[in-house]
């Protein structure tokens, strides 16, 4: 093999080391009225790692505040909510965003999701907030998202593509490629910062599964972790292709045991398969050992 490209195949394995998504994360977010009792209920019933509260585009303007306080009702009658529920306020340079963010401090959610996330506004909101998932779905956030990530507090980056790609006015594609930059900039900067892997947005087209896990594959490929719906029919689906399958588990177990059999007599590279397996490649086949024995303990999420 070529020098050249041998250097190359290392750069590669090593930066697919540095996304590797990490054992505890969040894989799929459910979204729902907040001021909806029997759907959000159903929703923190469905397995979605979080069901999200939604108080902004799913609440029109003038059912705000009665959307917090149906919320602030449901919360107190439902024990299960401080685990398993995620709050969506509204833009946090709206009128709305100081109540909503009262209401986070008072509940407590698992989480926060901050859409139309911009780094100042969210390092002034943070102090306080749970978990925050950032909604990277404007041009200016996508351009300053590695100052996002940064912000102390930011869980993950949750890419908002439909409201992204109007704004970017992309005519939209069937194999997801219209977003690909946007995809592998929010991948590379939640790694450059430290945090999860980012979670991929909702795929509209409810009934269209198909669709739905190549969507899935693609983005999980590109170093995404999770992905965001709206309906509990994809839930199924979005956990099968977020977790390990059998051949690649097949795969990290043969590349663990050959490369620390190897480790022991002293080898830091090996052949496995006719495949060059050096630290980070065995890194790699740990953390999909890690994920499947987190799917596997805890079920759908």
């Amino acid at each position: 093999m070529p020098s050249g490209l041998y250097l190359l195949l290392l750069d590669l394995s090593d930066m697919v080391h540095a996304v590797t998504p990490s054992s505890a994360r969040i894989r799929s977010l459910l979204f729902c009225p907040a001021n909806d009792e029997r759907k959000l209920t159903k929703a923190l019933d469905a397995g979605a790692t979080l069901a999200v509260a939604d108080l902004e585009d799913a609440i029109a303007p003038s059912e705000k505040e009665r959307a917090r306080k149906d919320l602030r009702r449901v919360v107190g009658e439902d024990p299960r909510t401080p685990n398993g529920l995620a709050i969506r306020v509204n833009d946090l340079a709206g009128p709305d965003a100081a109540a909503d963010l009262e209401l986070v401090r008072e509940l407590g959610p698992a989480a926060v999701v901050v859409p139309k996330a911009a780094a100042a506004t969210l390092a002034a909101a943070a102090p306080g907030l749970p978990p925050i998932v950032a909604i990277v779905e404007t041009p200016a956030g996508l351009q300053e998202c590695a100052a996002i990530a940064r912000v102390s507090g930011v869980k993950a980056l949750l890419l908002g593509g439909v409201d992204l790609a109007l704004a970017l006015r992309l005519g939209g594609r069937a194999d997801g490629l219209d977003l690909l930059f946007a995809r592998s900039r929010l991948v590379v900067d939640s790694a450059a910062a430290g945090i999860d892997p980012p979670l991929d947005g909702v795929f509209t087209a409810v009934g269209d599964l198909d669709g739905l896990r190549a969507e899935a594959e693609l983005v999980r490929s590109l170093g995404f972790g999770g992905k965001a719906c709206i309906h509990p029919a994809h839930l199924e689906t979005i956990h099968e292709a977020f977790s390990p399958g059998e051949a690649e588990a097949t795969w990290a177990r043969r590349v663990v045991e050959a490369f620390d059999g190897a480790a022991a007599e002293g080898s830091g590279a090996i052949s496995v398969d006719g495949e060059m397996v050096d630290l980070p490649v065995a890194e790699r086949a740990r953390a999909i050992l890690a994920e499947l024995a987190e799917t596997t303990v805890g079920g759908a999420r």
